[in-house]
């Protein structure tokens, strides 16, 4: 048999009569693959199809020869040398096929091919193999490149319809010839552009300062709590069993030992260390009270179930000590903060504020206002083209993500607008969410604590229920016996300093030394208000003189240098000591201890609708007018903060005010 010199594209010595350019008419395997169907006729009237992958039937000589995978090549002699002749019978054959290849190349050349379909042509690509080399080939061979034909007509053309061919009747050469043709398939490429892959942006490093004065603040926190807890049972234990250890209150001094970590962890059971209660607002203080209520019980019950007999003289002085020093403690620190931040401008938080302009600019004037809040305006994002005065505008709604990296900014303020739609919100949520910025949404309810808030779920919707405000039931009349009885240990502490206060105040004028005033109570029904006098005798005649020079607005009249008050009356005002007489009226029924600030009769004969919400609870003798600025705020401001007390009391925010009461008095500002 006749051996050929040349290699099969996988890389082996292949006989001539399976080299695809030596089939009938020079055609390729690749070639005939992809050839339209077309349709011959011989001399002897006979009709011949083929197509790739079907049989050919009736050949001329009357020999019929099927095949599955394609032509049945005729053989060719080889220019290379044949180790022996052939037999007569192969010899006869070899002419024969000779012949008739002959002939099919004498009609192709007098009938030209109709061709009756367009192939598209299509770019292919070859798969690359795991081991770096194409597939189809040994690795260190070249790899040959197709022919003209197989560039121009690469298409896949199906198969006509027809029987198929039985396993039984493919020969072993068929079966390389399909495993070579899979080995070596080509990929299409698609004609679109692939989808380009939505790459995750690069996080922005976290804003540092942002979070190391917040991770200072919680571990100043957490280590203070401790302290207080080991300080706490050193005090019960030394109270309660002196200073010697003995069989007896050994395991007392455990217990006082376990009390900072069973406090700390009661605090952290009640989210006493979340960020979201901290720095402003009651629910931190509220938290604490929980916790230090909680964990009485939990101890009460235990040592009833576990049948533990508890000194009631420790109990009595770790857990209330405990409890009280960690709500002084949290409120000196917050105290540090806020000065901070109002003084030096720290910790605080970069907003980007959204929203129409004049919502912007009312938005900025009461957080610079109010800076003890945190939140520092850096920019603004206006739903069209605008400006607000003092605020730079970095864009539009639909540039909020890149005004906020300009400004470095680490929070987004949401102002109420029709623009920012729910569905508008969630997608800039989720922008904001890869740069780690805090999203907020300003309601626009007015002065409503979160404590009467719920947000509750509707299909996917949160709704926000609004509770009413407590001003009936068994909490007032829990406020109604702390008034009384804060009153009369207060009486009882204060008893010396009054006494002398009073001496003072008839030794410097004559006149009596309490001063009485009709004042407006709860429900517009009108009591006796009961001062010390630090006005001369006659200052209710000269004040028709001096009405002119009112330096506050509203129905109310404050003169900081009031020439009617006393050396001694100054000295009293300063320091709010001219108010500690209202003990007695505390004491009486008609003054709470903290709320609104009592109005006169003319004053609310004036009262606007919204300002008569304050005669809705008693007045107090301090509250959230005196200690956040008394006479220095306008009259719409001190309005404004006897209404949101109306709406939002609670006995952890009388707590919070009377210890702000403490330092308001110390210091002194807008008293006069």
């Amino acid at each position: 048999m006749a051996v050929d010199s040349g290699r099969a594209r996988d890389g082996f010595h292949r006989p001539a009569h399976l080299r695809p350019e030596d089939r009938p008419g020079g055609l390729r395997r690749e070639e005939r693959a992809n050839a339209p169907r077309r349709e011959e006729r011989t001399g002897a009237g006979q009709r011949r199809e083929h197509r790739a992958g079907l049989r050919w039937e009736e050949r001329p000589g009357g020999a019929r020869q099927e095949r599955s995978g394609g032509l049945r090549r005729p053989e060719r002699q080889s220019n290379a040398l044949q180790s022996t002749p052939p037999p007569p019978a192969v010899a006869k054959e070899q002419a024969q096929r000779t012949e008739q290849a002959q002939r099919t190349e004498q009609v192709q050349r007098t009938e030209p091919v109709q061709r009756t379909e367009t192939v598209e042509r299509q770019v292919v690509r070859r798969r690359p193999s795991p081991m770096g080399a194409t597939t189809g080939r040994r690795a260190g061979h070249p790899e040959r490149l197709p022919s003209a034909a197989a560039r121009t007509a690469a298409a896949p053309v199906s198969p006509a319809p027809g029987p198929p061919v039985p396993p039984a009747l493919v020969s072993a050469q068929l079966e390389a010839a399909v495993e070579d043709a899979v080995g070596g398939a080509a990929t299409f490429v698609p004609a679109t552009k692939p989808q380009e892959e939505h790459l995750e942006p690069a996080r922005t490093p976290r804003h540092r300062a942002r979070w190391a004065w917040e991770g200072r603040y919680l571990r100043t926190l957490l280590l203070i709590d401790s302290v207080i807890g080991v300080l706490a049972g050193l005090v019960a234990f030394e109270v309660r069993f002196g200073s010697v250890l003995t069989n007896y209150n050994t395991r007392y001094a455990l217990l006082s030992a376990l009390l900072p970590v069973a406090f700390t962890a009661t605090l952290a059971a009640n989210r006493a260390y979340e960020k979201r209660y901290l720095f402003v607002g009651t629910d931190e203080y509220q938290r604490v009270l929980r916790a230090g209520l909680g964990l009485t019980a939990a101890t009460i019950v235990g040592a009833y179930a576990a049948e533990i007999q508890i000194a009631r003289g420790w109990f009595a002085v770790a857990l209330p000590l405990v409890t009280s020093g960690c709500l002084v403690s949290r409120f000196v620190l917050r105290q540090l903060l806020h000065r901070a931040r109002k003084t030096r401008g720290a910790c605080m938080r970069r907003v980007v504020v959204v929203g129409h302009g004049l919502a912007v600019e009312a938005m900025t004037t009461q957080l610079c206002r109010e800076r003890y809040h945190g939140l520092k305006v850096v920019g603004a994002c206006l739903a069209e083209e605008g400006s607000v005065p003092g605020v730079p505008v970095l864009g539009t709604f639909d540039e909020i993500a890149g005004a906020v990296r300009r400004a470095r900014a680490d929070t987004v303020l949401v102002l109420s607008c029709p623009e920012l739609d729910g569905h508008a919100l969630r997608r800039l949520a989720w922008r904001l969410e890869r740069d780690d910025i805090d999203l907020i949404v300003a309601s626009t309810l007015i002065d409503v604590a979160g404590s009467r808030t719920t947000i509750r779920p509707v299909d996917g919707l949160p709704m926000l229920h609004v509770e009413h405000p407590t001003l009936t039931g068994a909490r007032r009349v829990l406020k109604a016996v702390v008034d009384r009885v804060g009153a009369v240990v207060l009486l009882v502490v204060l008893s010396p300093l009054l006494a002398g206060l009073a001496l003072a105040v008839r030794a410097e004028s004559k006149g009596p030394v309490l001063f009485r005033q009709v004042r407006v109570g709860k429900d517009g029904r009108e009591f006796v208000i009961v001062k010390f006098r630090t006005m001369h005798t006659d200052a209710e005649a000269r004040l028709a003189e001096l009405r002119h020079l009112n330096e506050v607005d509203g129905a109310l009249f404050k003169l900081r240098n009031d020439p009617r008050v006393t050396r001694v009356g100054r000295f009293l005002r300063k320091f709010s000591l001219d108010e500690l007489p209202q003990l007695l009226n505390v004491l009486g029924g008609s003054m709470s201890l903290v709320g609104p600030r009592p109005p006169l009769p003319e004053e609310v004969a004036v009262y606007p609708d919204d300002a008569r919400r304050r005669l809705a609870v008693r007045p107090g003798m301090t509250g959230l007018w005196q200690v956040s600025g008394r006479s220095d705020l306008s009259w719409d401001e001190a309005v404004r903060l006897d209404l949101q007390y109306v709406e939002n009391w609670s006995l952890s925010l009388d707590l919070v005010i009377m210890l702000r009461t403490l330092s308001a008095v110390t210091r002194g500002a807008g008293a006069y």
